[in-house]
């Protein structure tokens, strides 16, 4: 089973207007069009470094009770968490990090699987 959408738990959390802390959610594989689209956009023209909060929009699914993310969510990140995102971000659409590197507690034999074999077996 392929896997496309990975959970995440914030270090700290976006806060909402109420006051309320969303710290776990859910982040989905990039496609093409993800990474395409936020080149067209102005605000990424007038400066670059906002094609992170753009396609950090575009992937994460949910963030705690927030099912609709826009830019205005990843903006308001603290700078902790933006950065977890990004490394998150790069680590389930690298390829490398598809393989898991293992060791037998009892023979401690060393061997490799894929993530997503081990995610289906762990759960």
């Amino acid at each position: 089973m392929f896997k496309t959408e990975f959970e995440f738990v914030l270090p700290k959390g976006y806060v909402d207007k109420n006051g309320t802390v969303h710290k776990k959610g859910i982040m989905r594989l990039a496609t093409a069009k993800d990474e395409i689209a936020p080149l067209q956009d102005y605000r990424v023209k007038n400066n670059e470094a906002y094609m992170t909060v753009i396609l950090l929009s575009r992937v994460i699914t949910k963030l705690g009770e927030l099912g609709n993310i826009s830019t205005a969510n990843i903006e308001n990140l603290y700078s902790a968490d933006l950065d977890y995102l990004q490394r998150f971000y790069q680590k389930i659409n690298s390829e490398e990090s598809n393989i898991v590197n293992l060791q037998c507690p009892e023979c401690e034999c060393k061997y490799s699987v894929g993530l997503d074999e081990v995610l289906f077996q762990g759960g």
